[in-house]
This record gives structure tokens, sequence and C-alpha cells, in this order.
């Protein structure tokens, strides 16, 4: 009889025990997968907001450059630079623009960052060809012609871009602040499953001291028995 319950009881504790193995490993996998999606959260949060937002500040930048250079050769500033000069400066700018556009593009784009993007291509293409009519200018010295085209249409095509810039910025912003708030979350999910594991080794204290406090009872009982 006492065989019996001493099995059943260790049978209890085996089944309670297997179970509290298995607990621990479910808790594990999943913190693992929250480092790991929190880790992805992080990665993506540089490569495709922080290194993109400021890829834009410096296409914005370098438009800013072309206009201001535009404007001074349009006006007639004594000490600006010729057609050719101001071709090959204007050629410099319009290809790391385009390497800095290119690079974007590669970055994870949502529906709206991907719609603005073409936006943006679209209206850069028009000031290209802007440019290449100012500077085909027939006359040097008469730039009424390009001053009414810089007025009317170049200034419109920069304030264009510039809006698609500012666009783009807002997103780079609204998805940077959804991964943040997606980061918190795992960080508290992972908080939780620690917390968990604490609760469980405090359940495993207390099975092995509730084990050691009914082996010396049945112990104390079988001396009792034996000495009768």
């Amino acid at each position: 009889m006492k065989f019996a319950y001493s099995l059943k009881q260790k049978t209890k504790i085996a089944v309670l025990l297997f179970l509290i193995m298995v607990c621990i490993i479910l808790i594990r996998l999943l913190e693992d997968r929250s480092i790991k999606n929190m880790e992805k959260a992080f990665t993506s949060l540089y490569n495709d907001r922080l290194v993109p937002a400021t890829d834009l500040f410096y296409i914005a930048e370098k438009f800013y450059a072309k206009r201001y250079l535009l404007e001074a050769y349009v006006y007639n500033d004594q000490n600006h630079l010729n057609a050719a000069q101001l071709q090959l400066k204007l050629n410099n700018y319009n290809n790391d623009i385009d390497t800095l556009l290119f690079k974007y593009e590669k970055t994870f784009l949502v529906t709206n960052e991907r719609n603005y993007l073409n936006e943006l291509k679209y209206k850069i293409r028009i000031n290209k060809a802007l440019e290449k009519s100012i500077l085909s200018n027939p006359s040097p010295t008469d730039k009424t012609g390009i001053k009414i085209l810089y007025n009317s249409e170049m200034e419109a095509s920069f304030l264009d871009i510039s809006d698609r810039l500012s666009q783009l910025t807002k997103v780079q912003t609204t998805v940077g602040s959804q991964l943040r708030e997606e980061s918190q979350k795992i960080v508290r999910g992972t908080s939780l499953y620690s917390t968990l594991q604490l609760l469980i080794a405090i359940v495993i204290g207390v099975l092995i001291v509730s084990i050691l406090a009914a082996s010396n009872v049945m112990n104390i009982r079988n001396d009792h028995y034996n000495l009768n």
C-alpha cells in the first residue's frame, strides 16, 4: 500500500516536472523569436528609415544647390559660371541625386512611399528637361526668354520636388514611429517571458522543498514503523 502510494506521488511529480519542462522550452522559443523580431525591427529602423531619411536630406540639399546655380546663371551674375561650366556642375549634382534615389529605391517602401517616389522621379525628369532648355539658350547676352521660363516653370518644378521630398520625409517619420511601437511591444513581451520563467523557477523550488519534506515525513514514519 505504501509502495503504491509512493509510486502514485512520484508519477504525479514526474508529470508535473515534465509539464514544467515543456513550458520552459516553449517560453524559451517564444523569447528567441521575440529577440529576432526585435533585432529585425531595429535593423529596419536603421536601414529602411534612418539612412533613407538622411539620403532624402542630401537629395534636397543638392536640389537647393542646383537652384542657386541656375538662378545665378539666369539673372546674369557676373561671377557665375558659363553655360558649359554650369552644365558640368549640374550633371554632377544629377548623377549624385540619381545614385541616392537608386539607393533609396532598394530599401523597404510602403505603398504611399512608393507612390511619392514615383511622383518625385517624374518631377525630376521634368526638371532635367527644363535645365536643358535653359542651358540651350541661343543668346548668352539676351536672357529674357530663359528668365520667363525659369520664373514660370523652373521655380514651380523646384517647389514640386521639394513638396514630394517633404511627403517622403513625413512617411519616414510615420513608419519609424510604428516600428518604435512594435519594438516596445516586443520588449514588453520579452519582459513577460522573463517573469514567467521566474515564476516557474519559484514553482520548481517549492516543488523540490515539498518533495524533500514529504520524503523526510515518509522516512520518519518508516523508522517509527520499524521500531514498532
